[in-house]
């Protein structure tokens, strides 16, 4: 019996930064440890490259395009990449695709489905969608409206969707949405990705930056883009410095356009915060058990758009987790049935004296003895 041909499509692969990347290098093992033939192209900042290894029974081709980075606040620009990179990505694994039992490919980069169904006409392969973001959705919810355009193109991708043999979705929040444009359920899977690395409680911390020595340290780390609310925590956040105790400072260890602006706001406001960039995988586990408590926003239009992947690994750190947003998430429906009782607090997006309030509850439950003993 001859292998399994799989051919898997995604944006950025380590040691570039890119979650969606992390977890199809780690699937792409495992699936050609267990015998499949598993071609994996994706993006690289630095050249072209193409590695073939035997990976257990089977065989592991990654093929990585190099590829500028740009300017995300640019409209105009991101869509020429997309476009750009989809088609070097789409002409990099035709042959590949020629030969696939399977074409796996995600929402990153997006708008991939607007090539391979129509490709897939005359292909004919199984295609399976995991669709991690949802385009041009999230677009729309960044616009805060939908213009007649925009509505014509995501009634196209919705068709084109229909097309497809499989669904898949990283959470219960995002087949809402499915359902709720006439999906059947049965033909929507649920992958949750779990976190990338393993943390266990013999997984060592970092040194923990001077800065936030005898302070209660709260980490966001990870993207900071459209999706995530900063308005809230920047609101309660400064009456918490301002009116409150000031017990907990924030640690910045992230990417991204939100990033910038909150770190700006809260430097303009004289307000304390520790800004770090996102360290490569193999020490994300020791990152991950650093802080006192950590940060995760989503504005609530992007509930069900979006599920930030960091939550796997933030729940596994067993450290406390503030969340600025919707119950309705599944970020909220993961926490309440991980988090140790107690160590959970979830604030509405736009509620800063909640905010406000919920610093000073996670500043009382952490220990004073083991914050200012453990400086890490």
């Amino acid at each position: 019996m001859s292998e399994r041909r799989l051919v898997y499509l995604c944006d950025w692969l380590p040691p570039d930064f890119g979650a969606v990347g992390q977890y199809a290098l780690a699937e792409a093992r495992q699936r050609a440890a267990q015998g499949e033939q598993v071609t994996l192209v994706g993006l690289a900042t630095r050249a072209d490259s193409v590695r073939e290894e035997r990976v257990g029974a089977g065989r592991l081709t990654v093929i990585r395009l190099a590829t500028a980075a740009y300017d995300r606040a640019d409209f105009f620009a991101r869509l020429l990449w997309t476009l750009g990179t989809n088609l070097r990505l789409v002409a990099a694994a035709l042959p590949a695709l020629r030969r696939a039992d399977e074409v796996l490919f995600t929402g990153s980069p997006p708008f991939l489905v607007h090539l391979l169904v129509p490709l897939n006409a005359l292909l004919r392969r199984r295609l399976t969608y995991r669709i991690t973001d949802f385009h041009p959705e999230c677009l729309i919810a960044e616009l805060g409206r939908t213009p007649a355009g925009l509505g014509l193109f995501r009634r196209l991708t919705v068709a084109l969707r229909r097309r497809v043999a499989r669904l898949e979705v990283l959470g219960e929040d995002q087949r809402r949405r499915l359902v709720a444009d006439g999906f059947d359920p049965q033909r929507i899977g649920l992958h949750r990705y779990g976190s990338p690395v393993a943390v266990t409680p013999q997984t060592r911390p970092l040194a923990r930056p001077p800065e936030l020595a005898g302070k209660v340290a709260l980490l966001y780390s990870g993207n900071f883009g459209v999706a995530h609310d900063h308005e809230t925590f920047l609101a309660g956040y400064r009456r918490h410095h301002r009116e409150g105790s000031g017990r907990v400072v924030l640690w910045l260890n992230a990417t991204g356009a939100k990033a910038d602006r909150l770190e700006a706001a809260l430097r303009a406001d004289g307000l304390p915060v520790h800004r770090s960039r996102p360290l490569p995988i193999d020490r994300l586990a020791a990152l991950l058990v650093t802080p006192d408590a950590h940060l995760v926003t989503l504005r609530d239009e992007f509930v069900g758009l979006v599920l930030p992947s960091k939550i796997y690994g933030i729940l596994d750190s067993h450290r406390p987790l503030l969340f600025v947003g919707s119950e309705a998430s599944d970020i909220h429906a993961l926490a309440i049935a991980e988090c140790a009782q107690g160590s959970y607090r979830r604030v509405a997006v736009g509620d800063a004296p909640a905010l406000a309030t919920a610093l000073e509850s996670l500043a009382d439950a952490v220990s004073p003895a083991r914050t200012l003993a453990d400086p890490r």
